[in-house]
């Protein structure tokens, strides 16, 4: 059995912080109302005859889950019941599905399932893919809060002025970073599971401990929220990325105004970033060259992500010993990754994702 480096541990589940570390404490998910999670897909309802586009609310459950429960109260297979991201279990989250309308059948309605239930339902033309989110708002209530209340305001004003970095959080790699280990086990050229969604976690996980492992190191010297010659940069509310070969006073000026961001990558076939942010990820990508090969045999093409993350609209009120923090967040970024530079918390890491 392949065990997992040190390294890797640190990388997915305690990487650095960027603001000098937690200035308290608190309790994260002491209930399930305490995490809401709001899911904004970007778009409605189209119309079109071929899907049922399904609003839920789903408490206590996974997004398999409750997608599982859609199926069975529709009649149809549950590989055919689209969503756009995983949501947390201990949670109430609202998130949207699709299935396929079937001509005479009514889409489910009020309660599928212990835990999911269906609060409107409207005809769309297509399935939900992955991803397919503008992004997630999220309502946290933090308990048993032990805190310097002005440290947490200058805290919260730094990290709105300045963001916090885009790890991957511990969810990624599953309940005490289980998903590392067979992350080792493909790295050492194990096969990787059988079935769609076992493969899926291991290849995501592989790839979210690599862009880690780059973000700590920027991190770690002080480069994740500034652009270094050579860096892929992102436009900031999409996909998009160009090379910046040498960094002028406008391109500064964009970073500042979080108009693009500076990125690491989500390894897979095709090339990096150059100059000096390349010579950097190709140094801390070595030790992962067989993770690398491994994941563009699997099929993957190589990708950017954003190193740095503003949490919009952050707002934040004390009242009877708890903290409660609202703020939306893209698709693909992590609540906790905001509260991890706030306070030190106690909960039950590695959930599935917020994303």
């Amino acid at each position: 059995m392949s065990e997992v480096p040190a390294a890797w541990r640190a990388a997915a589940l305690a990487p650095p912080f960027a603001h000098g570390g937690p200035v308290g404490r608190a309790r994260l998910k002491a209930s399930e109302s305490d995490f809401v999670v709001t899911e904004r897909l970007g778009f409605g309802a189209d119309g079109g005859e071929a899907h049922w586009l399904l609003k839920v609310e789903k408490r206590g459950c996974d997004t398999l889950a409750a997608a599982r429960a859609l199926a069975r109260c529709a009649g149809v297979a549950p590989r055919d019941v689209g969503f756009a991201g995983l949501k947390d279990k201990v949670a109430v989250a609202t998130q949207y599905f699709t299935m396929p309308a079937r001509r005479g059948v009514a889409p489910p309605q009020g309660e599928a399932a212990a835990g999911v239930r269906v609060l409107e339902a409207l005809p769309h033309s297509r399935k939900l893919r992955r991803g397919a989110l503008a992004g997630n708002g999220f309502r946290i209530v933090l308990r048993d809060l032990e805190v310097d209340a002005g440290a947490l305001d200058e805290r919260l004003a730094r990290i709105a002025a300045e963001g916090v970095p885009n790890y991957f959080g511990p969810q990624r790699f599953g309940r005490n970073g289980r998903n590392l280990d067979a992350v080792a086990r493909f790295a050492a050229g194990e096969r990787l599971p059988g079935g769609r969604e076992p493969r899926a976690f291991v290849l995501s996980a592989a790839r979210a401990l690599i862009f880690n492992a780059l973000l700590a190191r920027r991190v770690a010297d002080g480069s994740w929220a500034r652009l270094l010659p050579g860096e892929l940069v992102n436009l900031d509310g999409s996909g998009s990325f160009f090379a910046a070969e040498a960094i002028d006073a406008e391109l500064a000026a964009r970073l500042a105004r979080f108009d693009v961001h500076p990125t690491g990558p989500l390894a897979g076939r095709g090339s990096g970033a150059g100059g000096v942010a390349g010579a950097l990820e190709s140094e801390v990508l070595a030790p992962f060259a067989a993770l690398v090969d491994g994941l563009g045999a699997a099929g993957l093409r190589a990708q950017r992500r954003a190193l740095r993350l503003r949490p919009e609209g952050l707002s934040a009120k004390q009242t009877d010993g708890a903290l409660v923090l609202e703020f939306a967040l893209p698709a693909g970024a992590y609540a906790t990754v905001v509260v991890r530079e706030l306070v030190t918390v106690a909960d039950a890491p590695g959930e599935p994702d917020d994303d």
